[in-house]
């Protein structure tokens, strides 16, 4: 077994850094130590905690190309969206010392003969395993808002991207956190399983794959520690009779091609009346067939590689079993002859249960075209999936399209007329297989809090 890791450049198929895993019994060294800060960490008060996560966000934000570099270069990103990636966290480290204090405010209830007190009290270290779709994000999203409650945090990052893991522990101490209150732990898949039964970890956060998400949360069972679990999805865009063509044509396009397609949440799926199907499809592939792929640094490229080899093949494979089982290709569906992981946007109909481009995540630049006989199918195709992340619905009609979205579609979040990914404000995460449990807009902060209440007589 080895016990090294080496990163690659997906634009330029060279290494970039070889790092060493830690042991199983160095992983636990360092989670007694984070365990050893939480005992002092939880003493500090909210006003404390607020002034260093607002020192955290100006680090990001005076750090920010040299943060959305290493994001390229170590994973593929558009350099523009790297940018736009630093600065959602510097956002989410202001809303949280903005709010968190009043998201975990004591609560005084009345009761017979008395009265309650209902208090969120932080409940120790908290083992993050992350991927690398978003290396700072992720990250961030799960870190800060714990870390705001009292917590401690150790990461387990994916290992393509060991460079912003190592680089985020270090911006967290020029902030002013003490060491161990948010620790990077180089550690692949099974000591991560391993650290799960550590007394001191309380609760894990898992974002990735349904596949590995069950087994973490089978894991976390059996020592009976909360997860959270934001997992894969295939969510569906519904362009309605009534739609906007040209401004549903735009939005799935962004929807679907953000970060080189490797979004939990991207437009995967185009469920498309037929009234409008052909003029949606000649339109969409247009856009696509025009799309420039390249050097992720430049700016006129709109489409930069897939992260790994083995991702892009795994996506290849996915296209081709779809096209054996009768699928057609409208547009790319061809691995390039070039240097680096590119595959190209690839536009896919004539789809059917039982294919990967109708059943399964297609994490990568590929969308999946489905005709609908009229409005009320294309809800049924949508929901027609064991994923329920995200989702969108292209409608004239706003008030219809709340109708649809609140009582029909089955997703945890849900677009009408735009694309948006997460906001720090708005509650994130969704039901099925993509999950459960909340991050972001106050209801993540209480997700490893322990709800005490104190009755008064």
């Amino acid at each position: 077994m080895t016990n090294t890791v080496t990163t690659i450049n997906p634009a330029t198929e060279e290494t970039i850094a070889q790092y060493t895993l830690l042991t199983l019994e160095q992983a636990q060294q360092a989670v007694d130590k984070t365990h050893d800060t939480f005992l002092k960490w939880r003493q500090t008060s909210f006003s404390e905690r607020a002034d260093l996560l607002n020192n955290l966000a100006s680090i990001f934000e005076k750090n920010k190309q040299q943060l959305a570099e290493l994001m390229t270069l170590e994973m593929g990103k558009l350099y523009s969206q790297g940018l736009q990636e630093v600065e959602l966290c510097a956002a989410i480290c202001r809303y949280t010392a903005e709010n968190g204090a009043s998201q975990l405010a004591d609560e005084t209830r009345q009761m017979q003969n008395g009265k309650a007190i209902i208090t969120y009290q932080p409940t120790g270290v908290l083992l993050g395993i992350q991927p690398w779709n978003f290396p700072l994000y992720q990250v961030i999203r799960y870190a800060v808002t714990n870390i705001m409650a009292g917590n401690t945090t150790v990461l387990k990052h994916a290992g393509n991207v060991f460079g912003m893991a190592e680089k985020i522990e270090s911006l967290f101490i020029e902030a002013g956190f003490e060491k161990y209150c948010f620790t990077n732990l180089l550690i692949d898949g099974k000591t991560a399983s391993e650290l799960i039964s550590h007394p001191a970890i309380r609760g894990v956060t898992f974002t990735g794959s349904d596949g590995t998400g069950k087994k973490v949360a089978e894991r976390a069972g059996k020592y009976v520690k909360k997860t959270v679990l934001e997992l894969g999805s295939n969510d569906a865009y519904l362009v309605l009779d009534d739609a906007d063509l040209a401004l549903a044509v735009k939005t799935c396009l962004q929807g679907r091609m953000v970060n080189n397609g490797q979004t939990c949440v991207a437009a995967k799926r185009f469920v498309v009346v037929d009234a409008l199907y052909d003029d949606f499809k000649n339109a969409l592939s247009e856009q696509l067939k025009s799309m420039k792929m390249g050097d992720p640094m430049d700016k006129e490229t709109n489409l930069g590689p897939m992260a790994r080899e083995d991702l892009r093949d795994q996506i290849h494979q996915q296209v081709q079993e779809s096209v054996a089982k009768g699928a057609t290709v409208v547009a790319g569906g061809n691995i390039p002859e070039q240097t680096g992981f590119y595959y190209p946007p690839t536009l896919l109909e004539n789809l059917s249960p039982g294919m990967p481009a109708y059943d399964d995540e297609l994490f990568g630049p590929v969308a999946s075209l489905i005709k609908a006989k009229d409005n009320q199918d294309a809800m049924r195709i949508a929901n027609d999936s064991r994923y329920g992340l995200g989702g969108g619905i292209f409608s004239k009609d706003e008030n219809k399209a709340i109708e649809l979205a609140k009582n029909h579609f089955e997703t945890g979040m849900i677009n009408i007329n735009g694309y948006g990914l997460a906001q720090p404000n708005l509650p994130f995460g969704g039901v099925k297989d993509s999950g459960h449990g909340r991050e972001h807009g106050g209801f993540g902060i209480r997700e490893f809090v322990n709800i005490k209440t104190i009755m008064i007589s």
